[in-house]
């Protein structure tokens, strides 16, 4: 599964905004500080006021901020409200034309793995992902990333050299 930019401008949008709670960011602000281009920013931006993430001011002095504090902002209702399809396969759409659609047990797979990943993004707020939060790190990365890489166990049989000295 993959994400859309959109998705991942939205994320990139609410943390830097997220960071800056003091004032009001401008899209032009964010778009040269996340390189994204300006007219991309301003559809995310337009998108998740209407969704109620971001609360936007217009006119001279205008931006946008956070319409909810960091920590009641949950990352996976974020991507649901935000992410176009999570139709993660033709079968999940509606007017699905898979013939095997009724009698196949792959998209509960699927849907499966598609309500893990979005039940682990529901574990985390927009405040979990701003910097300065040594517990999140401490506590998440355990979890993301083994410390150590599980070896095969070296095999007790004697390799022969194929090359007498």
């Amino acid at each position: 599964m993959r994400l859309t930019s959109l998705t991942d401008f939205a994320l990139r949008l609410l943390m830097y905004v997220g960071q800056h709670p003091d004032r009001l960011c401008t899209i032009a602000e964010v778009a040269q500080a996340q390189r994204i281009s300006q007219t991309h920013l301003m559809k995310v931006t337009h998108q998740l006021a209407l969704q109620g993430w971001l609360t936007t001011v217009r006119g001279k002095g205008g931006g946008i901020r956070l319409a909810h504090p960091p920590e009641d902002i949950r990352i996976g209702a974020m991507v649901r409200s935000i992410e176009p399809s999570l139709a993660i396969v033709e079968c999940f759409e509606d007017g699905s034309s898979c013939r095997m659609s009724g009698n196949c047990r792959l998209a509960g797979v699927l849907d499966g793995a598609l309500q893990a990943f979005l039940n682990h993004l529901d574990q985390y707020t927009l405040a979990d992902l701003l910097p300065g939060l040594p517990a999140l790190q401490a506590a998440a990365q355990p979890a993301l990333i083994p410390a150590t890489i599980p070896r095969a166990k070296p095999s007790k049989s004697r390799s022969v050299d194929a090359h007498p000295a």
